[in-house]
């Protein structure tokens, strides 16, 4: 608040009229001033304090009575979205759910009417998520460095690589990253030259972005650099809101896929049972956040090719070499006299097809080079996604692993399979290897069907409170932050 208005605001409330419920005091009065100021610092929870309609000190002035009932207006309405998220749901995020009931609005609400306190009564509630006040010291800190600016922004896209000199690209780089790394930001300037303190730095920004930590500043790093520092406030502010009445996940075993952070965990009643590294889909090809059930495995797999796949992957792929692709298991079926046969890819004109509408049908069996790998997990959903093996394995030693075409690719789908095949009757991992080595496809329904959640954090609270951004792969930060935003600010005009 304008310290300028408090002498004007403390005199008006001292004419007439009470905070909420209590007397008027001197006491109250000073809990209105502070209710006043911790109302206007809720940007510091991730909030606009524009939305809440925060009455003007002048309306004190001349109405102390309408005055008050605003300013309880606008602490009701920044306390519900302090408690249940400002964005209560979006669409296609079945990974966001609140448990509006277990927060007890109304009883908060009572305790706001009551209380002789109400500013520490908001405290408490913007404190209430698990990890927010961790976000809280993040966010402030990420507001710290953009205010700095964002340095400078780095011309074109190819490589610049470690003992490389450009007049341009390399000052650019080391001005970019001198905001956000004072060890850097007090190392002397090496100019054009790409030296080994810059280097270093590019190593740690790289670790911190969940990037292949190498030196080499690539298209990507290059991309994530060039965004708006602004973009990391969002992810933080995001993170915040989507912690508030964020309901509590089952303690029976389940499996979680954090898409942005290429993870998945099996675990039960809090602890983790299984950790390892997936691929999942390309920006361009995302994987949806799904809250589905594991109803199945399937060996051996053969994979019926998706339109698109076809179009875009594999129809180049025919035109260079069809032979290249048969030997890849794959086959290729059209309609003959209304029935489905097989055609030889060798005997079709693949320059000739257009490729919005390829007229077949295309297949790759089961075997060493099947996209699937050997073993399919099966959960029933709309998108047709699924987990899977690979015999791409070189993919996982990537830290950015955003390839797939949607579904999930596993590092280690053999351990997953032996943990869904516990307490299964006649089945264990060695039975379900002999399946696998047999090299025909079959199929085991899961007697336990564990619940699967594919959701999107990029910004995760560890172990001592240590916060990690990962980059907004899919922009669904960047939707739930204009949500967010979406409402206009509450309009309370003085009298």
């Amino acid at each position: 608040m304008n310290t300028a208005r408090r002498p004007l605001l403390a005199a008006a409330l001292s004419l007439a009229g009470v905070p909420f419920a209590a007397a008027q005091t001197p006491e109250s009065t000073s809990a209105t001033l502070r209710l006043v100021e911790r109302l206007l610092r809720l940007d510091e929870d991730g909030l606009d304090p524009r939305h809440y309609g925060i009455p003007d000190t002048a309306l004190a002035a001349v109405d102390v009575a309408s005055y008050r009932l605003a300013l309880h207006r606008a602490a009701s309405l920044a306390l519900m979205d302090l408690l249940g998220g400002r964005v209560r749901e979006l669409p296609g995020r079945p990974d966001l759910r609140r448990d509006l009931a277990a927060v007890g609005m109304d009883r908060w609400l009572a305790e706001l009417a009551a209380t002789p306190d109400p500013a520490a009564l908001i405290d408490r509630a913007a404190l209430l998520p698990p990890g927010a006040a961790a976000l809280k010291a993040e966010l402030l800190a990420q507001k710290q460095i953009a205010r700095r600016g964002q340095g400078a922004i780095i011309p074109g896209d190819t490589t610049i690589d470690p003992g490389s000199v450009d007049a341009v690209r390399i000052p650019a780089l080391r001005a970019r990253l001198s905001v956000e790394d004072p060890v850097l930001a007090a190392a002397p300037d090496a100019g054009a030259r790409y030296d080994s303190v810059l280097e270093a730095a590019v190593r740690r920004w790289q670790a911190a972005q969940g990037l292949e930590v190498d030196g080499r500043v690539g298209r990507i790093s290059i991309g994530l650099l060039n965004r708006p520092l602004a973009a990391r406030v969002d992810q933080v502010r995001v993170a915040m809101d989507m912690a508030r009445a964020r309901m509590p996940e089952p303690s029976e075993r389940r499996i979680d896929v954090n898409v942005p952070d290429y993870t998945l965990r099996v675990v039960e009643e809090g602890r983790d049972l299984l950790t390892m590294a997936v691929i999942v889909g390309r920006r361009d090809r995302a994987t949806p956040m799904l809250r589905v059930r594991m109803t199945a495995l399937q060996f051996n797999p053969p994979w019926g090719v998706p339109e698109r796949n076809a179009r875009e992957d594999l129809l180049p792929r025919f035109r260079r070499d069809p032979q290249a692709m048969i030997d890849k298991g794959f086959r290729v079926f059209g309609m003959v006299d209304g029935q489905r046969q097989e055609i030889d890819p060798r005997t079709i004109d693949w320059a000739s097809i257009n490729p919005q509408r390829i007229p077949f049908f295309i297949r790759q069996d089961a075997g060493d080079f099947s996209a699937l790998g050997r073993i399919k997990f099966i959960m029933p959903n709309n998108d047709d996604i699924y987990l899977h093996d690979t015999p791409d394995r070189h993919l996982f030693r990537r830290p950015d692993r955003a390839f797939s075409s949607g579904c999930i690719r596993l590092d280690r789908p053999n351990d997953l399979m032996a943990l869904l095949l516990e307490g299964m009757p006649g089945w264990d991992l060695p039975r379900a290897l002999r399946a696998i080595e047999a090299r025909t496809t079959s199929a085991v329904s899961l007697r336990r069907q564990l619940p699967l959640l594919l959701r999107y954090d990029t910004v995760t609270v560890e172990a001592g409170g240590r916060v990690r951004i990962r980059p907004d792969i899919y922009e669904l930060d960047a939707a739930y932050a204009r949500a967010m935003a979406a409402v206009r600010p509450v309009q309370v005009a003085a009298r």
